[in-house]
């Protein structure tokens, strides 16, 4: 009996485990030569952005690896290599392409990106909060959600207006959000998650 509830334990544990958010790293056909930096958690539609920091390694050829920030631009920039364009693409693109562009130089790269900081998915908290700024978007996060992470309202905050401010297809859009329904569970349906660039203000 203690077998059973042991392996349905262990059976739990990693399935939950499978579900949770995704750690990059490219193709570490030798983990021991990988970089030492720590991967962060990436979304599944994790791709990457302007700001964010990578750790760029090449097995047996310290040269040619780099830890890197991605340009304004989009790009990066690599010994031998030169700029690279990598905003837009997953890292397993960028893996791919860095593998086929260095092959001028190595007989058989192995490449391996770490995304050590993402930097590109934000949303802006303005007006009446605790702490307004930026904020990261790591995961799925509704409106309520950031403004705790914001320090909750101030005193004097119109909680029944606030407005979520969103560019969809290249035109702005506004949501409107009543943060004393949602608080009593009514109209949650305004409770909408967030989307890298959307600013929250509260009047």
């Amino acid at each position: 009996m203690l077998k059973t509830a042991s392996f349905v334990l262990l059976f739990t544990i990693g399935a939950f485990a499978a579900s949770a958010q995704t750690t990059v790293v490219a193709r570490p056909e030798h983990p021991a030569d990988a970089t030492s930096t720590a991967a962060v958690a990436t979304p599944g539609d994790y791709v990457i952005g302007p700001e964010d920091l990578l750790s760029i390694v090449f097995w047996k050829d310290k040269d040619m690896s780099a830890e890197v920030a991605v340009r304004p631009d989009g790009k990066i920039s690599l010994p031998l290599l030169n700029d690279i364009q990598a905003a837009g693409l997953t890292p397993s693109q960028l893996r791919d392409r860095l593998t086929e562009d260095s092959k001028r130089y190595l007989e058989d790269p192995n490449v391996t990106i770490v995304v050590r900081q993402i930097n590109s998915r934000r949303v802006f908290v303005t007006g009446e909060v605790a702490k307004p700024g930026p904020y990261p978007l790591i995961g799925p996060t509704t409106v309520l959600q950031i403004l705790a992470t914001a320090g909750g309202l101030k005193e004097y905050a119109d909680e029944k207006n606030i407005l979520v401010l969103r560019s969809e297809g290249g035109r702005p859009v506004t949501y409107r959000f009543n943060y004393r329904d949602v608080s009593k569970h009514r109209n949650v349906a305004q409770n909408v998650e967030l989307k890298p660039g959307d600013t929250i203000l509260v009047p």
